[in-house]
């Protein structure tokens, strides 16, 4: 299970069900659990735990030192669930200090090649990462979302659950869930109504999906303000769990809302 060619720090700790490929590096204070398979000329760094049955293709980089210039060299880590697909050059960062220390990708999710989680961030379930998708530090992504290839995410930026970003935008603003973002002349994202069809796919109802757009229309069509449509929303919210979610993403934000 092991190539004769990998290097294996002896303080590392993998599951005996753990694959290694030729000419890969695994530091210390790595945890590996079992069924995952780790490709050739891989390179993991620790502290960096990663759980069951995940894939890792060939030339990527987990747990390597974040692209901080504040990094002190303190004691951070990378987290990663269970049953994830990591494609090629694909590269995650452990946290920083000042930023709470972890990365963490949960479960189910694909990244596809050359896509990049930076330092402190956070990243939910049953996720994908086209192409070259790129998080800056402490990005929170929900749940089922999609970022199409060539995706960006400013630092400290959030994407609710079930969004669909289109190839090539650039998120300067937070998304709530649910919606559909693509990019304009300029490639800055910009609202085009709810991810109905992903919606579907994963057992939403009409009568949900009709309460989403319900709340989709009091946000982004019409004039009002943000305090507006705050407080039309909190009286959705009291017939709908999903609107409730929607507006509670809105009221966390620290940062602008994409509007």
């Amino acid at each position: 299970m092991i190539h004769p060619t990998a290097l294996i720090d002896p303080a590392a700790r993998l599951d005996a069900s753990v694959s290694v490929g030729a000419y890969s590096v695994i530091g210390a204070q790595v945890e590996i659990a079992a069924g995952t398979t780790v490709g050739a000329h891989v390179v993991i760094e620790g502290p960096t735990r990663i759980g069951r049955d995940n894939r890792i293709f060939q030339f990527a980089s987990l747990g390597a030192d974040p692209q901080d210039k504040k990094f002190r060299g303190e004691r951070t880590e990378l987290l990663i669930g269970d049953r994830n697909t990591i494609r090629e050059f694909t590269t995650f960062n452990r946290g920083t200090g000042d930023g709470g220390g972890t990365t963490r990708i949960g479960n189910d999710n694909w990244f596809l090649a050359y896509t990049h989680v930076a330092h402190d961030c956070t990243v939910g379930n049953f996720c994908v990462f086209s192409n070259n998708a790129t998080l800056a530090g402490h990005v929170t992504i929900g749940d089922h979302v999609i970022l199409s290839g060539f995706v960006g995410v400013h630092q400290f930026g959030r994407v609710g659950a079930h969004a669909f970003i289109g190839m090539g935008v650039l998120l300067s603003g937070d998304v709530p869930p649910f919606l559909m973002v693509a990019a304009d002349a300029d490639t800055q994202g910009r609202p085009r109504g709810i991810n109905s069809e992903g919606l579907k796919r994963r057992g939403f109802d009409a009568e949900r999906i009709a309460a989403i757009k319900r709340a989709y229309r009091t946000l982004y069509v019409g004039s009002n303000s943000l305090d507006e449509a705050r407080s039309a929303l909190a009286q959705l919210a009291a017939e709908s769990t999903d609107v409730r979610s929607f507006l509670d993403f809105i009221e966390a934000g620290e940062r602008p809302l994409l509007r």
